[in-house]
């Protein structure tokens, strides 16, 4: 019997068992190898975040393919895969014109897990990778390349996506920029490791925590603490607080780059005038407007050349069974990831 961590109303979540029949045309059925436990997954447990109840928690994972339904080519049983959240649907109108990442309509399996009861589980950002195994839309299934493990690989699915490719894709940070990264968890160190690859001179690392300041140099901040007159600014936290201590610290048209995921009813002000007369730049990135198809093999080439550091941001391997006890040790700040390994 298969499992999964199962959020049934806000605040309320545990292990259950799962029922799985074939994948239906164009969706994949992937044995999850690894999981990683993401901040986001905590908001949709605090929150519900939209999704319809009950949900498998999850979406940042790797694995094997084990069946593929009518339609399905680029891939096939036993081939290693990275699971997309925000793979694009290839017809709604951003699509059709060249951009795929501002897609509304990510691609998403109509086959669903069931529980005991026979209930169907919907799955975090149309996934649910906390799991033994998920279906997912063979869209959503990226080949993943051998030189990189499952517990390294499943971290591109999200947070060394939207981290890396928030600096590389969203911002498109220069060579010589001067960049601020204010939250220094899994994806602040993925900004600052996209930073690096970018080639900025100085990477300032901003957070209240003393040990992911220290965790932040490891992964190649040159600062630690508020810059002034910089380029860009990454505020990975996304408060009204942190959004004006960005603004403070931009210099001359330089660049604000909101990544975090905000509460709800969160809002944020400006000095219109400042913003005005220094020609501040807002950009959102969401997810690090990454399209998974195009950059997982991008961020997997970066890892197997040594330019990007994976390894390092598994803090720990865990099993199903100790997510919760995940959830509390990242809102203690005492890991990179907790990896779910099965």
């Amino acid at each position: 019997m298969d499992r999964g961590v199962v959020l049934t109303e806000p605040g309320r979540f545990a292990v259950e068992e799962l029922e799985l029949g074939e994948p239906g045309a164009d969706e994949v059925l992937v044995r999850i190898q690894a999981s990683g436990v993401c901040h986001t997954d905590l908001h949709v447990v605090e929150t519900g975040w939209a999704h319809r109840f009950p949900v498998v928690l999850g979406h940042e994972g790797a694995g094997v393919v084990e069946a593929v339904g009518p339609g399905v080519e680029h891939v096939g049983p036993g081939d290693r895969v990275v699971l997309g959240w925000r793979s694009p649907c290839g017809r709604c109108a951003w699509c059709e014109r060249g951009a795929a990442h501002l897609c509304r309509t990510p691609v998403t399996a109509k086959t669903r897990p069931r529980l005991k009861d026979g209930t169907p589980a919907s799955g975090v950002l149309r996934l649910g990778t906390l799991a033994t195994r998920m279906f997912a839309h063979a869209g959503a299934a990226v080949p993943l390349d051998e030189a990189v493990p499952p517990e390294q690989g499943c971290l591109i699915g999200c947070a060394v996506a939207t981290g890396v490719c928030s600096v590389l894709k969203t911002a498109q940070v220069w060579e010589g920029a001067r960049v601020g990264v204010i939250g220094c968890g899994a994806v602040g160190l993925a900004v600052i490791q996209g930073a690096r690859i970018a080639g900025a001179a100085e990477v300032y690392a901003i957070d209240v925590d003393e040990r992911k300041l220290e965790t932040a140099k490891r992964f190649g901040a040159t600062h630690t603490g508020e810059g002034s007159r910089l380029d860009f600014v990454f505020d990975v936290v996304a408060r009204p607080e942190t959004m004006a201590q960005a603004f403070a610290m931009l210099g001359h048209a330089g660049t604000i780059v909101h990544v975090g995921l905000a509460q709800p009813g969160t809002a944020a002000s400006f000095d219109l005038e400042q913003l005005f007369d220094r020609r501040t730049r807002i950009v959102v990135s969401h997810g690090g407007d990454h399209v998974p198809a195009e950059d997982f093999p991008r961020l997997a080439g970066f890892a197997r050349d040594g330019r990007l550091d994976l390894g390092a941001m598994v803090t720990k391997r865990i099993g199903l069974d100790d997510v919760p006890q995940a959830f509390e040790e990242m809102k203690r700040g005492e890991v990179i990831r907790s990896v779910v390994t099965l």
